[in-house]
């Protein structure tokens, strides 16, 4: 007979220790000031009509690790699935122009500039990833690097798993980002 993993009505020091559990009594927080909730508690897309047009930018980054073999492999162009370098560029460029088609309640904009850059990183090894992306906008753009990093790394493993599969994408994550109300953001090292 198969175990399963709900609680067994039967097991008395079970129901005994379940109906014994009293709620929190300690005094709520007051929740976050989230701006994707409306009034009553439902998500919406963020009204930015009112927001000042600045220029924005936001930079991310990403790492995707791999045995010194793989990245020899990519390197001297002997890819089974061809130019991988060129191949994840172009992904993560055409990601960052997809974001709102991707994650619920991103603006789509009119991006200004996306830059991929993908650099081979011997110590690590494997290679760096980082996106710049900018824009002349009511809303920032860092969900928009953060997606061209993700994809671009993903797609670096997708045209290198012939060769090894335990490449591992690592450290997705912003690095700044300028421009808007909330001011400027930079990761400390």
């Amino acid at each position: 007979m198969a175990q399963s993993n709900f609680p067994n009505p039967e097991n008395t020091a079970e129901t005994d220790y379940l109906d014994s559990v009293q709620p929190d009594d300690r005094p709520e927080a007051a929740p976050p000031d989230l701006t994707h909730l409306n009034p009553s508690g439902e998500a919406n897309m963020v009204d930015v009509s009112e927001k000042a047009v600045t220029v924005r930018e936001a930079i991310a980054c990403a790492q995707v690790r791999m045995q010194p073999e793989t990245l020899d492999a990519i390197e001297s162009g002997n890819a089974p699935k061809g130019d991988v370098i060129a191949t994840a560029r172009i992904a993560g460029i055409m990601a960052a122009k997809q974001t709102a088609n991707l994650i619920p309640l991103c603006h789509p904009l009119p991006l200004q500039k996306v830059e991929v850059q993908i650099t081979p990183d011997r110590h690590l090894p494997g290679y760096q990833i980082q996106a710049t992306v900018r824009i002349k906008a009511e809303t920032g753009v860092e969900m928009e690097a953060l997606t061209a990093v993700s994809i671009a790394a993903l797609t670096l493993y997708d045209m290198a798993k012939a060769i090894e599969k335990s490449i591992s994408i690592e450290s997705v994550r912003l690095i700044s980002k300028t421009g808007g109300k909330s001011g400027d953001y930079q990761r400390e090292a």
